[in-house]
């Protein structure tokens, strides 16, 4: 705390010597204004719904590793080395599969870094803009974020311009409605067939990234399948083996009880 205070206090006398005029400080709250963007949280909650969803196939997943573990612990001591081997690596073959599928879903470029960039992007650069353009005409020569870690100690609610932010994001956007209306229907039609081609090149990506997880889950399962047919039979051919010995055990007993009764 007392660094970040320190850094705001040589922050400003920076600023004071900068020029011998008085430098024109003005500052936001950018997460007063997102909240009152609609967009801004109507993507959120896109955002929140596909990464819960997400979430709970990644937990899933987990849960079926940990089932695998448990069953091999209870069953270990009553099976053969090959089927634990089998076993051990049907295990790490779940677990690598769990470590792509959270990198595919929240990766440096997962899913939710495509989607946010699809839905979240274009609504911070608005943002971003209406800053700046409030800035020049205002001649401030600094705008600060007082929702980030820099520690303001003191501010004076006449240079607060988040409010100017979120009215020219609203004018902006009954701007361009205005001119969309005027232009007519057909350029309407064209650029909501454009903004239509973005998301659904983002959702062809989306689908085809599942369409990947779903071939390599179908081959893990066939894998598992094939594993398991080979555990039963090996299963079966040992208990043969042991009706085998425990057969010419009987066998060699009652020869034996013959042979004593003869003699």
């Amino acid at each position: 705390m007392t660094k970040k205070v320190l850094l705001f206090a040589f922050l400003i006398i920076g600023f004071s010597a900068i020029a011998q005029k008085a430098q024109r400080i003005g500052y936001i709250d950018m997460e007063y204004i997102l909240e009152n963007i609609p967009e801004y949280n109507e993507a959120q909650s896109k955002l929140n719904s596909k990464a819960l969803t997400w979430q709970q196939n990644i937990e899933k997943q987990q849960q079926e590793i940990e089932a695998l573990k448990d069953e091999l612990n209870i069953e270990k001591a009553l099976m053969t080395k090959e089927l634990i081997l089998d076993k051990e690596e049907d295990i790490q073959i779940k677990t690598l599969e769990l470590k792509k599928l959270q990198d595919s879903y929240f990766g440096v470029e997962g899913d939710l870094f495509l989607l946010r960039q699809q839905l979240v992007q274009p609504i911070q650069d608005l943002v971003y803009n209406a800053i700046q353009d409030i800035a020049v005409k205002r001649k401030f020569d600094f705008v600060l974020d007082k929702s980030t870690d820099l520690v303001m100690l003191y501010t004076n609610k006449e240079y607060d311009i988040s409010e100017l932010v979120i009215n020219s994001i609203t004018r902006e956007k009954k701007i361009e409605a205005a001119k969309e209306k005027q232009q007519g229907i057909n350029s309407t039609i064209v650029n909501s067939e454009s903004d239509n081609q973005e998301v659904t090149e983002t959702e062809k990506k989306l689908t085809e990234k599942e369409a990947k997880k779903a071939a390599l889950q179908q081959k893990i399962e066939e894998k598992r399948a094939l594993q398991l047919q080979k555990r039963e039979e090996l299963k079966k051919a040992i208990e043969a083996k042991r009706l085998q010995r425990i057969q010419a055990i009987e066998n060699a007993k009652k020869a034996k009880e013959q042979e004593n009764k003869e003699n």
